[in-house]
């Protein structure tokens, strides 16, 4: 043929500018649009032969490189192009082959749109971000086709002529420019090769043209005055990724080993969900809980989202919700709307379906854990009961599902439910308890009045101060069924459970004997209080208004000041240190041994709650001598 030139037809003047500088925010896009025009061709060519029930080759996809002469050149045996289609599906930016080839498939009696992936034209364009010169030669799969050469420098000037291609399919010559040489180099373009087409349908193989391998002397060494190996492309996918497999024929290895392929720095998952849908979308994936590292910083990009087996992007936030984004693993749709560069999300019923359809399957695998292996769903619990209490508070549903399935540590160490909980309140103190859940913050709280209750077998559980103040409000303020619950600390609920005894003079000469030696110097810290709690064992212990404290940590969480919390120093006048106190106090001459010991009775419940500052340890740690020897002497 003699050459023709021809212009680049397009609606919005020189497109090429808008290509290279904001179509796609990363230049390495050319690789996955590149082999998945490839994987498109080799797929409509089966589709084609199918249609006239003859056989074709397995499809095969290569991609060369070659330093030196600065070119990339992605090959495929799929159907190929005569002239007339180069100028159609190329030459015309922006017409999608895909959709016309669906429509005469499905005219032919063809399923049409089964794994189809490109859907705008504008792919094959991404390789000018990269290339100075682009090079197309082609041979049709039709009989008596002649093999086409079409070239392009990056304008919207062509060029066709003769190619001497003999064999069916395409191939795309990139001459690389300056700018993104990075890409000749042949372990960048096997990773971007892997990042993006790692389980794409066709085998695709990397060959390093200029690479010389030898083969190896006894020491191990490479023998380099011998005759080069031959050098053989390096197959770089899995055609089939696991979540193709049906799930009854895999093992927890299989699972595993993928997981460890996908994130070799992490440790072993915590366990793992296989997805399978196709009404009314498509969905398939496998999703893992990972186990955490707390040395590391959260990455919200741990689930790589693809369109048939096309890497798409590692940002899924409006198709995995928020208080999922711990997990980790694939997920693949051909029903995932995507902008004209397939690198996000387009607004679209599907997203919010498919993201509810991930939420139902999360949900449904932890009750079936929760139900056929406890133990194993307890040894999670560390890693995962943060994000699902999350989603308990941030999602109805999934609230619905998993509520009770909800476990708390109680006294005991042991992991306990909402129901459990309920069911374990001693026949004696269900009236009194009613829906109440006794809880004690973690690190904070005054460990004799535990286990002060667990001697009357009234459990506690185990909170901490993330979600947990925002799961027990959430779960006080949506009722759900029957069972509503109410959480009250320990501190604040101990001397309800027990009740108390009626105050006596002596109890009121104690109060204001601990306020006038402990309210000098803490004069707006605290109250005090005398209270004879029936079987209440130590000196002396704090208590804060339950609402008080809910209040203070949503604002501090909030980022707002500390509200200031006033707290209460509950004296149990039964207890022997108090009485001995008030028996020097009578006797009267030594005011400072009994200041001395309404500090420790102070001291001894703040140690039992929060504990002390750096400060108020070294006061501690010095009044308690002068204590010890002011006590010995007075006995002496």
């Amino acid at each position: 043929m003699t050459e023709r030139k021809g212009p680049i037809t397009v609606k919005t003047g020189d497109i090429f500018p808008i290509i290279k500088k904001w179509l796609y925010s990363e230049h390495d896009i050319f690789v996955r649009e590149l082999v998945a025009n490839a994987t498109d061709a080799i797929t409509k060519r089966a589709s084609l032969a199918r249609t006239k029930n003859t056989e074709v080759p397995e499809g095969y996809i290569q991609v060369n490189v070659n330093k030196s002469k600065k070119t990339i050149t992605i090959s495929d045996n799929g159907l190929g192009m005569n002239e007339a289609e180069v100028e159609k599906y190329i030459a015309q930016l922006a017409f999608s082959g895909a959709e016309e080839f669906i429509g005469k498939m499905k005219e032919a009696g063809g399923s049409g749109d089964n794994d189809i992936i490109g859907k705008f034209g504008l792919g094959f364009y991404s390789s000018f971000m990269v290339a100075e010169r682009v090079i197309l030669d082609t041979l049709s799969m039709e009989p008596n086709a002649k093999a086409v050469r079409w070239i392009c420098d990056g304008n919207p000037e062509y060029t066709f002529a003769d190619s001497d291609r003999t064999e069916i399919g395409t191939s795309v010559t990139l001459i690389i420019n300056e700018e993104n040489a990075e890409f000749l180099d042949s372990y960048k373009l096997s990773s971007t090769l892997k990042k993006f087409c790692d389980f794409m349908p066709c085998k695709i193989a990397l060959l390093d043209e200029e690479r010389k391998t030898y083969p190896y002397k006894e020491d191990g060494t490479e023998d380099k005055s011998a005759a080069p190996l031959p050098n053989l492309p390096e197959i770089i996918n899995e055609t089939v990724p696991l979540w193709k497999k049906d799930p009854k024929e895999l093992k927890d290895e299989d699972y595993t080993k993928f997981y460890q392929n996908l994130y070799p720095m992490e440790q072993a998952p915590l366990f793992w969900i296989h997805l399978k849908i196709d009404h009314p979308f498509t969905l398939e994936g496998i999703l893992y809980f990972p186990k955490l590292n707390p040395n590391r910083p959260f990455n919200e990009s741990n689930i790589k989202l693809y369109c048939k087996q096309v890497y798409v992007s590692d940002s899924v936030k409006n198709i995995i919700p928020e208080f999922l984004g711990l997990l980790k693993g694939c997920i693949d749709s051909s029903d995932i709307p995507l902008n004209v560069s397939r690198s996000s999300l387009q607004g679209d019923p599907n997203v919010k379906k498919i993201s509810n359809y991930v939420v139902k399957k999360v949900a449904e695998s932890l009750k079936k854990l929760f139900k056929s292996d406890r133990a194993k769903f307890e040894s999670i619990w560390e890693d995962s009961g943060l994000f699902i209490k999350y989603g308990c508070v941030s999602d109805n549903r999934f609230d619905e599902q998993i509520r009770d399935h909800i476990i708390f540590k109680n006294s005991e160490g042991k992991y306990v439910t909402l129901p459990e909980y309920r069911e374990s309140i001693p026949e004696a103190y269900k009236t009194k308890l009613g829906d109440k859940i006794v809880y004690f913050e973690k690190g904070k709280s005054d460990s004799s009045l535990r286990s002060q209750l667990l001697a009357e077998k009234i459990q506690t559980v185990e909170t901490e101060d993330h979600i947990d103040p925002h799961f027990m409000q959430h779960v006080e303020s949506h009722k759900m069924g029957d069972h509503s619950y109410k959480f009250a600390s320990v501190d604040a609920e101990f001397a309800n459970i027990f009740g108390t005894e009626a105050s006596t003079g002596d109890d009121m000469k104690i109060k204001d004997l601990f306020e006038a030696n402990l309210k000098e110097a803490d004069a707006n810290s605290f109250e005090i209080v005398v209270e004879k709690v029936k079987n209440a064992l130590s000196p002396a212990y704090f208590r804060v208004d339950e609402q008080m404290k809910r209040f203070s940590k949503m604002t501090a969480q909030m980022g707002n000041n500390v509200f200031p919390l006033k707290k209460t120093l509950v004296i149990n006048p039964n207890n022997a240190l108090i009485q001995n106190a008030f028996k020097i106090h009578e006797k009267g001459g030594r005011p400072d041994l009994v200041k001395k010991l309404c500090h420790l009775v102070e001291d001894l419940a703040s140690i039992s709650s929060e504990g002390l500052k750096q400060e108020e340890r070294e006061i501690f740690v010095k009044r308690s001598q002068e204590l010890v020897q002011d006590l010995t002497s007075y006995a002496l």
